[in-house]
Protein backbone atom coordinates (compact mmCIF):
# COMPACT_ATOMS: atom_id res chain seq x y z
CA UNK A 1 0.00 0.00 0.00
CA UNK A 2 1.26 3.03 -1.07
CA UNK A 3 2.11 6.07 1.39
CA UNK A 4 -0.16 8.99 0.80
CA UNK A 5 1.96 12.37 -0.31
CA UNK A 6 2.47 14.83 1.74
CA UNK A 7 0.79 17.92 0.95
CA UNK A 8 3.06 20.58 0.09
CA UNK A 9 2.52 24.18 1.47
CA UNK A 10 3.50 27.11 3.41
CA UNK A 11 2.97 25.19 6.64
CA UNK A 12 4.95 22.41 5.98
CA UNK A 13 8.27 24.44 4.37
CA UNK A 14 7.46 26.45 7.76
CA UNK A 15 8.20 23.92 9.84
CA UNK A 16 10.48 22.12 8.16
CA UNK A 17 12.42 25.26 7.85
CA UNK A 18 11.87 25.84 11.73
CA UNK A 19 12.50 22.14 12.73
CA UNK A 20 15.96 21.40 10.87
CA UNK A 21 17.45 25.57 10.57
CA UNK A 22 16.40 27.62 13.70
CA UNK A 23 18.59 29.98 12.41
CA UNK A 24 16.45 30.79 9.79
CA UNK A 25 13.08 31.08 11.82
CA UNK A 26 12.51 35.21 12.09
CA UNK A 27 12.57 34.94 8.05
CA UNK A 28 9.12 34.20 6.51
CA UNK A 29 8.01 31.63 4.11
CA UNK A 30 5.83 32.63 0.65
CA UNK A 31 5.11 30.93 -1.65
CA UNK A 32 7.03 31.99 -5.52
CA UNK A 33 4.82 33.10 -8.29
CA UNK A 34 5.77 30.08 -10.18
CA UNK A 35 5.99 27.10 -7.78
CA UNK A 36 6.96 23.88 -10.24
CA UNK A 37 5.50 21.08 -10.70
CA UNK A 38 8.02 18.30 -9.92
CA UNK A 39 9.89 20.82 -7.13
CA UNK A 40 7.78 23.01 -5.21
CA UNK A 41 9.72 26.14 -4.44
CA UNK A 42 9.11 28.55 -1.19
CA UNK A 43 10.72 32.09 -0.43
CA UNK A 44 12.78 32.40 2.82
CA UNK A 45 13.08 35.59 3.61
CA UNK A 46 13.97 37.67 0.78
CA UNK A 47 17.63 35.89 -0.42
CA UNK A 48 16.36 32.10 -0.23
CA UNK A 49 14.14 29.69 -1.00
CA UNK A 50 13.46 26.38 -0.20
CA UNK A 51 12.59 24.07 -2.76
CA UNK A 52 10.56 20.55 -1.62
CA UNK A 53 10.37 17.62 -3.82
CA UNK A 54 7.14 16.22 -4.93
CA UNK A 55 7.65 12.25 -5.11
CA UNK A 56 10.13 10.09 -4.51
CA UNK A 57 12.13 10.32 -8.19
CA UNK A 58 12.81 14.35 -7.55
CA UNK A 59 14.23 13.93 -4.38
CA UNK A 60 17.09 11.72 -5.85
CA UNK A 61 18.30 14.89 -7.00
CA UNK A 62 18.98 17.29 -4.19
CA UNK A 63 22.19 15.21 -3.79
CA UNK A 64 23.47 15.65 -6.76
CA UNK A 65 22.54 19.47 -7.32
CA UNK A 66 24.50 19.92 -3.85
CA UNK A 67 27.00 18.09 -5.19
CA UNK A 68 27.55 19.38 -8.79
CA UNK A 69 26.32 22.94 -9.38
CA UNK A 70 28.92 24.87 -7.64
CA UNK A 71 31.76 23.17 -9.58
CA UNK A 72 29.54 23.99 -12.49
CA UNK A 73 28.78 27.42 -11.59
CA UNK A 74 32.22 29.17 -12.22
CA UNK A 75 32.42 27.67 -15.51
CA UNK A 76 29.53 29.26 -17.30
CA UNK A 77 28.36 32.56 -18.59
CA UNK A 78 24.97 32.93 -16.49
CA UNK A 79 23.75 32.27 -13.11
CA UNK A 80 22.46 29.11 -11.91
CA UNK A 81 20.91 27.95 -8.49
CA UNK A 82 23.52 27.80 -5.50
CA UNK A 83 22.74 25.31 -2.71
CA UNK A 84 23.27 26.41 0.74
CA UNK A 85 21.34 23.62 2.77
CA UNK A 86 20.32 19.86 2.75
CA UNK A 87 17.37 19.23 4.90
CA UNK A 88 16.32 15.62 6.01
CA UNK A 89 13.39 13.69 6.15
CA UNK A 90 10.81 14.55 8.90
CA UNK A 91 8.15 12.85 10.46
CA UNK A 92 5.59 14.87 8.11
CA UNK A 93 7.62 15.13 5.19
CA UNK A 94 9.49 11.89 3.81
CA UNK A 95 12.10 13.50 1.41
CA UNK A 96 15.71 14.96 1.13
CA UNK A 97 15.11 18.87 0.69
CA UNK A 98 16.90 21.93 -0.37
CA UNK A 99 17.89 25.22 0.30
CA UNK A 100 19.17 27.75 -2.47
CA UNK A 101 20.00 31.08 -2.79
CA UNK A 102 17.37 33.22 -4.71
CA UNK A 103 18.34 34.24 -8.30
CA UNK A 104 16.30 37.43 -9.52
CA UNK A 105 14.25 37.05 -13.32
CA UNK A 106 11.22 36.28 -14.46
CA UNK A 107 9.94 32.81 -16.09
CA UNK A 108 10.80 33.37 -19.52
CA UNK A 109 7.56 33.81 -21.23
CA UNK A 110 7.84 35.41 -25.21
CA UNK A 111 6.50 38.54 -23.85
CA UNK A 112 8.98 39.56 -21.25
CA UNK A 113 11.72 38.61 -24.00
CA UNK A 114 13.11 41.64 -26.19
CA UNK A 115 14.39 39.55 -29.15
CA UNK A 116 13.74 36.12 -29.32
CA UNK A 117 16.68 35.54 -31.93
CA UNK A 118 18.91 37.04 -29.40
CA UNK A 119 17.47 34.72 -26.71
CA UNK A 120 18.01 31.69 -28.30
CA UNK A 121 21.75 32.62 -28.98
CA UNK A 122 22.33 33.53 -25.35
CA UNK A 123 20.48 30.06 -24.23
CA UNK A 124 23.22 28.21 -27.01
CA UNK A 125 25.90 29.90 -25.88
CA UNK A 126 25.23 28.35 -22.29
CA UNK A 127 24.54 24.93 -23.31
CA UNK A 128 27.63 25.01 -25.53
CA UNK A 129 29.39 25.97 -22.60
CA UNK A 130 28.16 23.53 -20.57
CA UNK A 131 28.81 20.85 -22.84
CA UNK A 132 32.91 22.16 -22.65
CA UNK A 133 32.66 21.04 -18.89
CA UNK A 134 34.70 18.45 -18.04
CA UNK A 135 32.35 15.58 -17.24
CA UNK A 136 34.70 13.00 -15.51
CA UNK A 137 32.50 11.35 -12.24
CA UNK A 138 29.54 13.22 -13.31
CA UNK A 139 26.12 11.41 -12.79
CA UNK A 140 25.13 9.70 -15.95
CA UNK A 141 21.61 8.71 -17.30
CA UNK A 142 19.85 7.00 -14.73
CA UNK A 143 16.66 7.17 -12.50
CA UNK A 144 17.64 10.39 -11.10
CA UNK A 145 17.15 12.32 -14.38
CA UNK A 146 14.70 10.02 -15.66
CA UNK A 147 17.17 8.63 -18.52
CA UNK A 148 17.77 11.82 -19.97
CA UNK A 149 21.13 11.35 -22.21
CA UNK A 150 20.54 8.01 -22.58
CA UNK A 151 19.30 6.45 -25.68
CA UNK A 152 16.01 7.09 -27.04
CA UNK A 153 14.85 3.47 -26.88
CA UNK A 154 14.12 4.05 -23.44
CA UNK A 155 11.33 5.56 -24.60
CA UNK A 156 10.38 3.49 -27.91
CA UNK A 157 7.13 1.72 -26.40
CA UNK A 158 5.59 4.89 -24.79
CA UNK A 159 6.41 6.68 -28.05
CA UNK A 160 4.72 3.98 -30.45
CA UNK A 161 1.82 3.57 -27.67
CA UNK A 162 1.00 7.24 -28.16
CA UNK A 163 1.16 7.02 -31.87
CA UNK A 164 -1.03 4.36 -31.60
CA UNK A 165 -3.67 6.52 -29.44
CA UNK A 166 -3.70 8.89 -31.82
CA UNK A 167 -4.71 6.80 -34.64
CA UNK A 168 -7.33 8.30 -36.17
CA UNK A 169 -6.84 11.79 -35.46
CA UNK A 170 -3.36 12.42 -36.93
CA UNK A 171 -1.73 11.19 -39.90
CA UNK A 172 0.58 8.50 -37.94
CA UNK A 173 2.69 7.33 -40.30
CA UNK A 174 5.12 10.77 -40.34
CA UNK A 175 5.23 10.24 -36.35
CA UNK A 176 6.60 6.52 -36.60
CA UNK A 177 8.89 7.85 -39.60
CA UNK A 178 10.56 10.61 -37.58
CA UNK A 179 10.59 8.41 -34.25
CA UNK A 180 12.88 5.69 -36.23
CA UNK A 181 14.74 8.17 -37.96
CA UNK A 182 15.43 9.41 -34.40
CA UNK A 183 16.58 6.11 -33.15
CA UNK A 184 18.55 5.30 -36.36
CA UNK A 185 20.76 8.48 -35.25
CA UNK A 186 22.60 6.96 -32.58
CA UNK A 187 25.16 8.79 -30.36
CA UNK A 188 28.68 7.65 -31.10
CA UNK A 189 30.44 10.37 -28.88
CA UNK A 190 31.71 10.89 -25.22
CA UNK A 191 29.41 11.94 -22.66
CA UNK A 192 29.37 15.77 -22.17
CA UNK A 193 27.55 17.67 -19.49
CA UNK A 194 23.69 18.12 -20.50
CA UNK A 195 20.50 20.70 -18.48
CA UNK A 196 18.00 17.85 -19.15
CA UNK A 197 14.92 20.21 -19.02
CA UNK A 198 15.56 23.35 -20.97
CA UNK A 199 12.25 24.84 -21.23
CA UNK A 200 10.96 28.27 -20.35
CA UNK A 201 9.96 27.85 -16.52
CA UNK A 202 13.85 27.03 -16.25
CA UNK A 203 14.66 30.12 -17.93
CA UNK A 204 15.21 33.74 -16.34
CA UNK A 205 14.46 36.54 -17.68
CA UNK A 206 15.47 40.30 -16.50
CA UNK A 207 15.22 43.37 -18.53
CA UNK A 208 14.58 41.14 -21.63
CA UNK A 209 17.35 38.91 -21.80
CA UNK A 210 17.86 35.34 -20.27
CA UNK A 211 19.79 36.30 -17.22
CA UNK A 212 20.04 32.67 -15.23
CA UNK A 213 19.43 28.89 -15.83
CA UNK A 214 17.36 27.10 -13.46
CA UNK A 215 16.28 23.21 -12.25
CA UNK A 216 19.27 21.27 -12.82
CA UNK A 217 17.50 18.07 -11.52
CA UNK A 218 17.33 16.19 -14.22
CA UNK A 219 20.92 16.92 -15.67
CA UNK A 220 23.55 14.33 -16.37
CA UNK A 221 26.42 13.67 -18.31
CA UNK A 222 25.84 11.52 -22.09
CA UNK A 223 23.81 12.75 -25.02
CA UNK A 224 22.58 16.58 -25.36
CA UNK A 225 20.17 16.30 -27.27
CA UNK A 226 17.59 16.36 -24.83
CA UNK A 227 18.56 20.14 -24.89
CA UNK A 228 17.88 20.45 -28.21
CA UNK A 229 13.49 20.23 -27.32
CA UNK A 230 13.10 24.07 -26.62
CA UNK A 231 14.05 24.44 -30.18
CA UNK A 232 10.53 23.38 -31.36
CA UNK A 233 8.59 24.10 -28.13
CA UNK A 234 9.46 27.78 -27.61
CA UNK A 235 11.03 28.82 -30.61
CA UNK A 236 10.39 29.01 -34.42
CA UNK A 237 11.28 30.61 -37.39
CA UNK A 238 14.23 32.73 -37.19
CA UNK A 239 14.89 32.30 -33.22
CA UNK A 240 14.94 28.17 -33.90
CA UNK A 241 17.22 28.84 -36.97
CA UNK A 242 19.43 31.51 -34.53
CA UNK A 243 19.62 28.77 -31.84
CA UNK A 244 20.33 26.00 -34.27
CA UNK A 245 23.39 27.41 -35.87
CA UNK A 246 24.95 28.78 -32.82
CA UNK A 247 24.33 25.35 -31.08
CA UNK A 248 26.10 24.00 -34.31
CA UNK A 249 25.25 19.95 -33.61
CA UNK A 250 25.34 17.56 -36.17
CA UNK A 251 22.41 16.24 -37.99
CA UNK A 252 22.21 13.28 -36.00
CA UNK A 253 22.27 15.11 -32.74
CA UNK A 254 19.21 17.12 -33.83
CA UNK A 255 17.32 14.22 -35.59
CA UNK A 256 17.67 12.83 -31.85
CA UNK A 257 16.60 16.33 -30.50
CA UNK A 258 13.37 15.64 -32.71
CA UNK A 259 13.24 12.23 -30.97
CA UNK A 260 13.09 13.72 -27.76
CA UNK A 261 10.88 16.34 -28.39
CA UNK A 262 8.58 14.22 -30.20
CA UNK A 263 8.12 11.79 -27.54
CA UNK A 264 6.97 14.32 -25.00
CA UNK A 265 4.61 16.22 -27.30
CA UNK A 266 3.11 12.68 -28.18
CA UNK A 267 2.17 11.05 -24.86
CA UNK A 268 1.17 14.55 -23.85
CA UNK A 269 -1.21 14.76 -26.92
CA UNK A 270 -2.19 11.13 -25.72
CA UNK A 271 -2.64 11.39 -22.39
CA UNK A 272 -6.05 11.05 -20.82
CA UNK A 273 -4.94 13.32 -18.02
CA UNK A 274 -4.16 16.83 -20.78
CA UNK A 275 -6.57 18.96 -20.96
CA UNK A 276 -7.58 20.71 -24.49
CA UNK A 277 -5.28 23.34 -24.35
CA UNK A 278 -2.16 21.08 -23.38
CA UNK A 279 -3.65 18.56 -26.07
CA UNK A 280 -3.36 21.17 -28.97
CA UNK A 281 -0.13 22.52 -27.83
CA UNK A 282 1.73 19.67 -27.77
CA UNK A 283 0.00 18.45 -31.45
CA UNK A 284 1.42 21.98 -32.41
CA UNK A 285 5.05 20.73 -31.49
CA UNK A 286 4.48 17.36 -33.36
CA UNK A 287 3.78 19.45 -36.45
CA UNK A 288 6.85 21.61 -36.32
CA UNK A 289 9.05 18.54 -35.86
CA UNK A 290 7.49 16.68 -38.38
CA UNK A 291 7.97 20.30 -40.82
CA UNK A 292 12.02 20.19 -39.44
CA UNK A 293 12.57 16.79 -40.55
CA UNK A 294 10.94 17.48 -43.87
CA UNK A 295 13.43 20.80 -44.17
CA UNK A 296 16.50 19.12 -43.20
CA UNK A 297 16.14 15.28 -44.53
Amino acid sequence: MHEPKPTIDTDLARRLVDAQFPQWRHLPVKPVAFGGWDNRTFHLGDEMTVRLPSAPPYSLQVEKEHRWLPKLAPLLPLPIPTPLAIGEPAEFYPWRWSVYRWIEGETAKTGRIADLSTFALSLADFLVALKRIDPTGGPAPGQHNFYRGGPLTVYDGEARQAIATLEGEIDTQAPTTVWEAALAATWQGSPVWFHGDVAWGNLLVEDGRLSAVIDFGTSGVGDPSCDLAIAWTFFEGESREAFRTRIAVDQATWARGRGWTLWKALITAAGHDANQAEAEKSRRVVDEVLADHERWT
